[in-house]
């Protein structure tokens, strides 16, 4: 990366820039080889290496083509430079299937917030740890809510699924 700063907020900009520019040549090339990815919204956490890495944002970006980050704040970096972390602001419409499981397009959009830790070597990235409320998005993308409402009958449905599934692992585990 010569002639390039290494600093942990340039390489997270050039990695946010390079999302939202939908280059993935330019964002894998700012990634380790091993690097690692803790996302809620994979279906097998973590991503692990450069190729699955892409695997991953292809199968975002084609459910989500407008998916956008915008950074909300300034840029926390740790004093050794090696780590730093990202709040953001997400909006993205859900236009494609939703790759590996093919949960079909909503034509909803989504917006929340969340935050990427990066960890940093050498001017690339070894980790990212992504963390929002999956929820929040599954219920802007679905239009209904997915949290039970005490007394509803969405509620009850739920408190007798758990205390079923609470029954089974305590009768699993007293074997």
């Amino acid at each position: 990366m010569v002639g390039t700063s290494t600093s942990a907020v340039d390489v997270a900009h050039r990695l946010l820039d390079a999302w939202n520019a939908r280059d993935l040549d330019k964002f894998v090339a700012l990634l380790s080889d091993d690097v690692e990815w803790y996302d809620p919204a994979m279906a097998q956490p973590p991503a692990r290496g450069r190729a699955a890495v892409r695997e991953f944002c292809e199968a975002v970006l084609e459910a989500f083509p407008d998916f956008t980050y915008d950074i909300d704040g300034p840029i926390c970096t740790a004093a050794d430079d090696s780590r730093c972390a990202i709040v953001w602001r997400v909006s993205a419409t859900n236009k494609g299937a939703l790759r590996p499981l093919g949960y079909a397009p909503t034509m909803r959009r989504a917006t929340f917030e969340g935050v990427d830790v990066l960890d940093i070597r050498d001017g690339r990235i070894t980790r990212i740890r992504t963390a929002f409320d999956p929820v929040l998005a599954a219920e802007q993308l679905l239009g209904m809510p997915l949290r039970p409402m005490p007394g509803t009958w969405r509620g009850r449905i739920a408190v007798t699924i758990q205390r079923i599934l609470a029954w089974k692992a305590r009768r699993a585990d007293s074997r």
